[in-house]
């Protein structure tokens, strides 16, 4: 059985044209899938600007509040440790523990 190369040219002839149609329609599915994560990369870029603008309004209350005259970081620490002293010296358990009882 051998082919007859007169055949072959016709059916050749007749996938070249499906072969360009089936190439442009890849080339747009590749268009539109890069269009589509560039978008999608658009928004992610635009949600961690919104993030980074609310962090970094944060961080300017934080830098103002702790830069103000008026508020002394030292003073309440100190305080907060004196009432910590008064606590620990007073009488009670805290939080219903019972210093006789051993913990299982």
């Amino acid at each position: 059985m051998s082919f007859n190369l007169g055949v072959l040219i016709p059916i050749i002839a007749l996938m070249i044209p499906v072969i360009a149609l089936w190439t442009k329609h890849q080339q747009k599915m590749a268009e539109m899938q890069i269009g589509a994560t560039a978008e999608q990369t658009a928004e992610k870029a635009a949600q961690y600007a919104a993030k980074i603008q609310r962090l970094e309004d944060r961080v300017q209350v934080l830098e103002r509040i702790v830069t103000d005259r008026g508020y002394d970081i030292a003073t309440q620490i100190e305080a907060l440790r004196d009432t910590r002293r008064v606590d620990e010296a007073g009488p009670g358990v805290p939080l219903g523990l019972d210093k006789n009882k051993e913990r299982v």
